[in-house]
C-alpha cells in the first residue's frame, strides 16, 4: 500500500493542474455557448472506476444552467416499452449546452447484459443499432466524446472496502455493485464485445487508466479539451455600480425573525 501511495501523483501537482484545466473548461463552456455547439460526454466503466469523481471535477465550476449531469435511474414500466434509446434522446443538449452522461445507453451493453436485465436479442439489437444511433448524432452536429474508465480488480475491491467502511460514502455501494466482484470476467467479456461493435471512427472510445484517480481526472479532462476546437471568448465588460445613498430604510428588529442557531459557536 505504501508503494501505491508513493506512485500516486502528488496532491499539490494534481491540484494546481486541476485548477488550470478547470479554468479551461470554463472557457470551453463559453465557447460552446457562443458557438451554439452541443457537447455530449459519456462516462462509462466498472463500478468504483472513478467516473463520478471525474464528473464532479469537470462540472465543479461550470454554469449549471447550460452544463448538466444526466444520471438516469432504472427505466419505468412505460419506458421499458419504448425504443431503447428514446429516454436518452430526451437528455441530449440543445444549442449552447453540455451534457455529461454518468452512465448512458451503454447500460445495455454492460450491467443489463451481464445481470440478465435484457434478453440476448435486445443486447444484440443494441450492438447493431448503437453505432447507427451515434453516427446520426455526430452527423447532426453533436460533439460526442466517449470515455471508458479502466480499473484493476484489486483496486476496485479496495475502493469497495473503503466505501463499506465510510459512512458518508456507503450509499455508493449496492448489492449489485458487490455482485460485480464475482462477475469480473463476465463484465470483461461484455466490455470487449461492446468495444468491438461501438468503437467506430465517427464516435471512438477513449480508455482512461484509473487506478490512480488523480491521474485519471487530469488525463481525461486534458484529452477532452485537446479534442475540441474551442477558443477563449472575450467576456462582457462588467463594472460594479456605485451604491446609492440611503433613503432611510431601517432593518426590522432581529427578534421578529427566526434565526438558525449558531452551531459553529459550540465547536
Amino acid at each position: 500500500m505504501a508503494d501505491d501511495e508513493a506512485a500516486k501523483l502528488p496532491r499539490k501537482v494534481y491540484e494546481q493542474e486541476l485548477l488550470r484545466l478547470q479554468t479551461e473548461l470554463v472557457k470551453l463552456q463559453e465557447w460552446v455557448r457562443a458557438e451554439g455547439a452541443r457537447l455530449v460526454v459519456i462516462f462509462e466503466g466498472r463500478d468504483a472506476a472513478g467516473k463520478g469523481g471525474t464528473i464532479k471535477r469537470v462540472a465543479e465550476h461550470l454554469n449549471p444552467r447550460s452544463a448538466r449531469i444526466a444520471a438516469l435511474p432504472k427505466p419505468t414500466e412505460r419506458e421499458r416499452t419504448q425504443w431503447y434509446f428514446q429516454r436518452y434522446v430526451e437528455q441530449l443538449p440543445a444549442a449552447g449546452e453540455i451534457v455529461l452522461f454518468d452512465r448512458s445507453w451503454y447500460n445495455r451493453a454492460g450491467v443489463e447484459h451481464v445481470m440478465g436485465f435484457c434478453t440476448k436479442e435486445e443486447h444484440q439489437r443494441f450492438l447493431r443499432q448503437c453505432p447507427i444511433f451515434e453516427r446520426m448524432l455526430v452527423e447532426d452536429g453533436i460533439l460526442l466524446r466517449k470515455y471508458w474508465f479502466s480499473v484493476s480488480d484489486a483496486v476496485q475491491q479496495e475502493r469497495f472496502r473503503r466505501r463499506l467502511e465510510d459512512p458518508v460514502r456507503r450509499w455508493k455501494l449496492s448489492p449489485m455493485d458487490l455482485e460485480s466482484l464475482t462477475r469480473w470476467e463476465a463484465y470483461s467479456r461484455a466490455k470487449d464485445e461492446m468495444l468491438v461493435h461501438t468503437d467506430v471512427s465517427e464516435a471512438p472510445w477513449y480508455v482512461v487508466e484509473s487506478d490512480d484517480k488523480r491521474r485519471a481526472r487530469l488525463n481525461m479532462i486534458a484529452h477532452l479539451l485537446a479534442s475540441l476546437p474551442y477558443h477563449e471568448v472575450p467576456p462582457p465588460v462588467l463594472e460594479l455600480p456605485e451604491r446609492p445613498a440611503s433613503t432611510g430604510y431601517q432593518r426590522p428588529p432581529r427578534d421578529l425573525q427566526t434565526y438558525v442557531p449558531d452551531h459553529a459557536a459550540t465547536l
